[in-house]
């Protein structure tokens, strides 16, 4: 029956049957019903519309065929598309069927196939065996030749003639090989059908070579032995080293070409044609470099290490680097000839050096090492190792940039390096500052005067010792790196603030010893104690320039400032400078108690010999280095006027009438004018002082020469103004010290100065707050309702 009858028959039955309707087909029809229901409601919605019905059933009818035919040949395409496809499904069936007959006629062979071949195993195995005994007929003659030939390579090793030797020893290797190969054939004993080889055959095998083996680690002992002493043959008769360069080149060809042959792996690798042979791959080439690793760690070991420690360890690393360089040398010039040139033989050498050199170094780092050693240590690390004088060499630095090899010391080590340094200098710093304390309290104690600079200055040596030390370990730390420079400066400054913390203290313990003894035995103290004020003047010159020279802040246990090196001087010069007005003061003392006296004022012999302590004691002022010489003369000039007008509050003298009032003021007038010009006889010519404290004897003066007491209260409110420290109770000494004045005028003057409390000025030192007037004796009294 043809396919159009099939297809004819169906349809005829598809016609008989009901037809089926999908719910989605009468969703469909609803819903396009609606839409042209509302589409209609909307365009015809007026009568006059209706006219133009023709026309819009013309387009839709127009758009309903252009429709029905896309679908048309949509179906089409579609219907021709599923009838090409039964068509190659239709020849794809008829190949298969073809397929199946050859592979049915295929199998059927086969099984013919395999009944025949069983037939051949007996005359395979003879084959084999007859191979086997065939084998073993040719290889006779070499077998009898194998212990000759072993002995006979034995005694070329052992002369040193290696290139024959190991032409023997591939020769008697290459008979064990095919041995091995023979008797390992395809369905040989192993059984299988393989390369496979027994057991007892293998064993048999290489017993009968034992003296291959022994020959092979001889030869490589010997060579080794060779490449270890190759540095001396190199300089003697490099011919050996050659030949060891040779044998290691032509057993590395063997090993790759074996390699390639059979693939790394085990003896006999899988699906390979032949077995790897005993003891193969060798890797001569790598053992080559591990030997020359070994022999630069030997060289090493040779450099004497006794005398390390100490001043040896500078003159241990001067000889590693002689040996490196003199080693680095003779590979360069002479072994890298005897090479091939992928050897890259000095590069070796250099790493091996350098990794020698780590190990080494990082020993001696961890030894007990002192300043001296550590800078030793570091210089060569950091300065002599890259210099051109090493491994900065023009011949050397094209090797090192192809290869990172590292710092010798990492920089975990180098810091610790550093801080062992400015730990040792430490201390020897801190002993050396002790011993120089100690020298300068036993020249304080001294009979003579303290020396002088080529300025006049006093000083003794304290500070040269301690700025020359400071100075020194900068400069060495320098010659390391700046970062050890500024460690070192920053520890010398911690360590120069404990001094002078203790250099005060000192200072103290003087003053009380001056103190203390009753016959002034030490004729020097004010001697000493100006050139300690000189002393710190010149040590703070000293730890400013120290300072200028810090170029970033460090952290770490001497990165604290305050109160640092500066502030301690400071105290330490407050303090000198204290016990200085104190001595002037002790030698004032007598002839303070005999001012402003009737004896005083009638006789005028004491205020001379006043001002001849103060001129010695300003003579001396003038050896004090500037500007604490200035800051001296201020304070004796301070302290003069102070007591001076602390006599006059304890009012060791009233007057009585006019004509004492006057020859008071008078004799108050020329005693600042003689203060005067002692104070001006010190200072330098040209220069005029910027403090006037003795212009308050004047003003004191004028206050008491005054003949109206009625002005009295506008002369208080100028010296209120000018003195802002000024009290009450001074004011009313002044006023009980002339003696003319009222209870009223008294009364208006403390009034005026009780309302007057005017601040007292930048830059104004107090002298009024210093001085306690004594408190007034109670005259007796009658209780009179008045008193009450």
């Amino acid at each position: 029956m043809s396919d159009g009858s099939k297809n004819g028959s169906d349809s005829r039955k598809d016609a008989l049957l009901p037809v089926e309707v999908w719910p989605e087909l009468e969703r469909a029809e609803s819903l396009a019903r609606g839409a042209a229901l509302k589409w209609a409601s909307g365009v015809f919605c007026r009568p006059e519309q209706l006219e133009r019905l023709g026309q819009y059933k013309k387009r839709e009818s127009q758009r309903t065929s252009s429709i029905h035919s896309r679908l048309k040949s949509v179906v089409q395409s579609y219907l021709e598309g599923v009838g090409w496809g039964l068509e190659q499904l239709r020849e794809a069936r008829a190949d298969l069927r073809d397929v199946s007959h050859t592979l049915q006629k295929v199998g059927a062979e086969a099984k013919r196939s395999v009944t025949g071949a069983s037939n051949l195993e007996s005359l395979q195995e003879l084959a084999d065996n007859h191979c086997q005994l065939l084998a073993a007929v040719s290889n006779l003659p070499r077998l009898y030749l194998v212990k000759s030939k072993v002995l006979e390579t034995e005694r070329l090793v052992e002369s040193r003639r290696l290139l024959e030797a190991h032409a023997h020893l591939m020769e008697l290797e290459r008979w064990q090989d095919e041995v091995l190969l023979q008797l390992c054939a395809p369905g040989g004993r192993g059984g299988g059908g393989g390369p496979s080889l027994a057991p007892q055959d293998e064993r048999m095998v290489r017993d009968y070579f034992s003296g291959v083996g022994r020959l092979v680690e001889a030869l490589g002992r010997e060579l080794w032995t060779v490449v270890g002493s190759s540095l001396v043959l190199a300089r003697q008769n490099p011919t050996l080293f050659v030949s060891a360069v040779r044998i290691i080149e032509r057993e590395e060809a063997l090993d790759q070409a074996l390699l390639e042959e059979r693939g790394p792996g085990v003896w006999a690798a899988p699906g390979s044609s032949k077995p790897l042979p005993p003891g193969r791959p060798r890797c001569w080439r790598e053992h080559f470099f591990k030997v020359i690793e070994e022999a630069v760690s030997a060289r090493f070991r040779s450099v004497s290490y006794l005398h390390t420690r100490g001043p040896g360890l500078a003159g241990h690393l001067s000889a590693l680097q002689h040996t490196v360089m003199g080693d680095l040398a003779t590979v360069r010039h002479l072994l890298e000839q005897c090479v091939p040139p992928h050897y890259r033989l000095t590069q070796a050498y250099l790493r091996a050096c350098h990794h020698c050199l780590q190990s080494h170094l990082a020993q001696v780092s961890s030894w007990d090492l002192e300043s001296g050693e550590i800078f030793a240590v570091l210089n060569w690390v950091l300065h002599i190792y890259s210099s051109a004088d090493m491994m900065g060499h023009p011949d050397l630095v094209a090797e090192r940039a192809e290869e990172d090899l590292g710092p010798l010391i990492t920089q975990e080590g180098l810091e610790q390096l550093q801080n062992k340094y400015v730990q040792s200098v430490q201390r020897s710093v801190s002993e050396w500052m002790h011993k120089a304390l100690e020298v300068e309290l036993t020249d304080w104690q001294r009979d003579e005067e303290p020396d002088t600079d080529h300025e006049g200055y006093y000083h003794t040596s304290l500070p040269t010792i301690i700025t020359q030390m400071l100075e020194e370990n900068a400069r060495v730390a320098f010659m390391i790196s700046e970062s050890l420079r500024d460690q070192t400066i920053q520890m010398g400054l911690f360590e120069m603030e404990n001094l002078l913390n203790r250099f005060r203290d000192a200072l103290v313990e003087f003053g009380k010893e001056h103190r203390k003894e009753t016959n002034s035995e030490n004729k020097f103290y004010l001697h000493y104690l100006l050139a300690s004020i000189s002393n710190c003047i010149i040590l703070k010159h000293s730890t400013e320039s120290l300072q200028r020279q810090l170029r970033s802040p460090l952290t770490g246990r001497f990165s604290r400032t305050p109160p640092g090196p500066l502030t301690a001087l400071e105290r330490a010069v407050k303090k000198a400078c204290r016990l200085v007005m104190d001595q002037l003061l002790l030698d004032l003392q007598p002839y303070l108690q005999g001012l402003l006296t009737r004896s005083w004022l009638t006789q005028g012999n004491i205020t001379p010999k006043l001002c001849g302590i103060l001129e010695h004691h300003l003579e001396l002022y003038t050896r004090v280095r500037p500007p604490c010489r200035e800051r001296l003369q201020e304070e004796s000039q301070w302290l003069t006027v102070v007591e001076y007008v602390r006599a006059l509050m304890q009012k060791r003298l009233v007057c009585r009438n006019m004509d004492e009032r006057l020859q008071l003021a008078e004799r108050m007038s020329q005693d600042a004018h003689q203060l005067r010009d002692v104070f001006q006889s010190t200072e330098p010519e040209g220069t005029e002082s910027e403090v006037n404290y003795i212009a308050l004897l004047s003003v004191l003066s004028d206050f008491i020469k005054l003949r109206d007491p009625s002005m009295l209260s506008l002369e208080v409110s100028g010296l209120v103004a000018k003195y802002p420290d000024i009290g009450e109770e001074h004011v009313l000494v002044l006023l009980e010290v002339r003696g003319d004045v009222t209870r009223d005028i008294r009364g208006t003057v403390l009034d005026i100065v009780e309302r007057t409390v005017p601040k007292l000025p930048s830059g104004y030192r107090p002298m009024f707050s210093d001085i306690l007037v004594p408190a007034p004796s109670m005259p007796f009294c009658l209780p009179t309702p008045k008193c009450a």
